[in-house]
């Protein structure tokens, strides 16, 4: 079993951490990268979607960013305790046809002792922006450090 730092119980700094470390992850954009920071057993739910285990994220993801085009995301601690974070994020897409949305989530994270997550429940809302109002403009991949997040753009 392979160990994830940091692992919990989570500090300010460590659950801060975490979320970056996720986010960062998911801004990849591969399902089998980010699949690797969960449990084998893994608990989801996503939107109205209910799945367990590696195999069913990497299928997720990829199905997911087959369709949801030039994905960037960034995520924002929201709370924590023990074992568990909150999350709130937003992240812009388009879809195949140039539209582009804007996605507003909240997620709840348990992690097992060894710092991977053994269950992820989101819940989203996606709505239309224009390509003027996107918000989201680095290059392809991690959010650069200096790049604000959510709270400084007054998101």
């Amino acid at each position: 079993m392979s160990t994830r730092p940091p692992v919990p119980p989570f500090t300010p700094e460590t659950a801060a951490q975490k979320v970056r470390l996720a986010e960062d992850a998911w801004n990849t954009r591969d399902p089998e990268r980010v699949a690797l920071a969960y449990t084998p057993d893994s608990r989801w739910r996503n939107r109205a979607e209910f799945f367990n285990g590696r195999p069913a994220i990497i299928e997720f993801l990829t199905r997911k960013w087959a369709k949801e085009l030039d994905y960037r995301l960034i995520k924002e601690l929201w709370a924590f305790h023990g074992n568990r974070i909150a999350v709130r994020f937003q992240y812009e897409w388009h879809d195949d046809s140039g539209n582009w949305f804007r996605a507003h989530g909240n997620e709840q994270w348990e992690f097992d002792d060894s710092g991977l997550m053994r269950r992820r429940e989101a819940s989203i809302n996606d709505v239309p922006i224009k390509p003027a109002d996107r918000k989201f403009l680095w290059e392809a991949g991690p959010r650069p450090a200096d790049y604000p997040g959510l709270t400084e753009l007054g998101l």
